[in-house]
């Protein structure tokens, strides 16, 4: 979904009934809930890293925003805060058609944004087809597997020819291209929650949808308090939370330990924590990676990006990672048969660049520069860029380095003529699709703007695939496509870091999308229990 700070267990997917038009009732499939003491509940305090916000649910990207934003808006789906299965939100129920095509909602009665409007299928429809206006929106294309939605999106068609459709208020009926089996879980993403629209059609970022509203908002912190116009503001239990931007690991932890924070998100100096209970460190669905910009010649040839590739000390570049990557996906279980890229050698890589030179003419003495565009504060980057410039030199390559400010760093991406970038990201939802999306041709999420036909027709296979057997193996091999043209350099699989007391704190789960909903959070009675024998 997300990109890390820049930051989304695996979930199987839950098939639909095969009988026509089953009615699912999604209700059932809310996380038990535990007793909760209202008079416990007060403001909880966040602690996390420093970096601006973007608060429109239409072109935030990162995950820091992502959590804030689940918060603040819902749409159809929402993630269970264990499973990270899709729960009833706006919608109490769906039913698909026997070509599992047609997939028809049901809403909710009495549904209000937190200034008192009316949310219905209207506004649902209305809210989607702005993300599809708004020409920034990185997650734009994920509705592409709605009828009309990239036409749409390219301005090729009017709104009332795009798959979506308010029947009435209470039904939104969405015609899709192919069956998609993990369409309710795409939905969880903030992106397609409801929002209220400006009289510019962009999105009004002071009215609501989700369990609570912006109070205050400084820059540097954010207060949000309850909205109790919210359809299930019985089961919020915290009145107020305040988030606070802090990049100082040894005071973080003092705030933690002295109580006056209650959850430390990643910036957290773990030696300094009295209670060691408290850190949670897990594996997620992420990874952090480098690829080319297809820009430039000669780096737009597979053949120069292999002997790149193949001269790169793999061991080294990695050695910092806990959970070293050879892949781009995370494996997940079921999804199998990629070679990763682990392969090292000088003298196979000065061939491969001489092959490659003669093939477009390139004297074998000519000097070839290739640059890498990193954030100018990240040492990460930098150390990498240094193993790099190392390894190709023998192949008569220049590596050279273009820096930008760190909170401007993605953004610059599309407008700057750089060569090789660095991302770290995490699924939306736990299918190889949430990565390889990356690199569709027309996705709003494809930085690099690498095209490859072959590449396509096995995700529009994948796509049309109901077995999920049949569904893996082709996106398995669309991965090995992109690895083998030499588009990714691998990296590490990313980690998430928290501090929280699960003694004091309900509703906190460690999850593989690293998703933490607000709604869920709750304080505990801490109970004492004295030794015995001792008065």
């Amino acid at each position: 979904m997300c990109l890390t700070n820049f930051a989304f267990s695996q979930v199987e997917e839950k098939s639909p009934s095969e009988n026509p038009d089953t009615i699912i009732d999604i209700e059932s499939e809310k996380s038990d809930d535990k007793n909760v003491i209202e008079s416990l509940q007060h403001n909880f305090t966040i602690l996390v890293a420093q970096q601006p916000w973007n608060l429109d649910i239409h072109t935030a990207t990162y995950s820091s925003e992502a959590q804030i934003l689940d918060s603040l808006y819902e749409g159809l789906f929402s993630y269970d805060p264990k499973t990270l299965e899709p729960l009833p939100a706006i919608a109490e129920s769906y039913k698909i058609s026997r070509d599992k095509k047609r997939w028809t909602f049901t809403l909710r009665e009495n549904l209000e944004f937190s200034n008192g409007e009316k949310i219905n299928a209207y506004t649902v429809k209305n809210s989607w087809l702005s993300l599809l206006r708004t020409h920034n929106a990185p997650y734009a294309s994920m509705l592409d597997c709605i009828k009309g939605a990239a036409d749409y999106r390219e301005g090729k068609i009017t709104d009332g020819e795009v798959g979506i459709n308010a029947r009435n208020e209470k039904t939104l009926v969405v015609t899709l291209i192919n069956p998609t089996a993990h369409f309710a879980k795409l939905l969880c993403h903030h992106a397609f929650a409801v929002c209220t629209l400006n009289q510019n059609g962009s999105t009004d970022t002071s009215v609501f949808s989700g369990a609570f509203k912006i109070k205050e908002n400084t820059g540097s912190s954010l207060i949000l308090e309850k909205n109790e116009k919210y359809w299930d503001a019985k089961n919020v239990h915290l009145p107020q939370i305040t988030i606070n931007q802090s990049n100082e690991l040894k005071e973080n932890s003092w705030s933690y330990n002295d109580g006056s924070a209650d959850w430390v998100s990643g910036m957290v100096d773990t030696n300094a924590l009295l209670n060691k209970n408290s850190i949670r460190i897990s594996a997620i669905f992420g990874t952090e990676f480098l690829f080319f910009s297809c820009k430039n010649k000669p780096w737009d040839d597979a053949d120069f990006r292999n002997a790149l590739l193949t001269a790169v000390p793999w061991e080294e570049l990695r050695k910092n990672g806990l959970v070293k990557a050879t892949t781009l996906i995370y494996p997940l279980a079921g999804y199998q048969g990629v070679n990763g890229i682990t392969e090292t050698s000088g003298e196979d890589a000065l061939e491969m660049m001489e092959e490659a030179r003669k093939k477009l003419g390139i004297p074998k003495d000519e000097k070839l520069s290739v640059t890498f565009g990193i954030s100018a504060i990240s040492e990460r980057q930098k150390s990498q860029a240094e193993i790099l410039k190392k390894a190709w030199e023998p192949l008569g390559v220049e590596l050279k380095i273009q820096t930008t400010p760190d909170d401007r760093y993605i953004d610059s991406i599309p407008g700057w003529n750089a060569d090789i970038f660095s991302y770290s990201w995490i699924g939306d939802f736990a299918d190889p699709i949430a990565f390889l999306e990356l690199f569709r041709a027309n996705s709003t999420l494809n930085p690099s703007k690498w095209q490859n036909e072959k590449f396509e027709e096995l995700i529009q296979k994948a796509n049309e695939s109901t077995d999920n057997g049949e569904h893996y193996k082709y996106l398995a091999q669309a991965e090995q496509l992109l690895l083998d043209d030499g588009e990714v350099m691998p990296i590490t699989h990313s980690i998430s870091l928290h501090a929280v007391n699960l003694q004091q704190v309900g509703g906190w789960y460690v999850n593989a999308l690293d998703i933490h909903p607000f709604k869920y959070l709750y304080f505990k009675e801490v109970k004492v229990e004295s030794a015995p024998n001792v008065i």
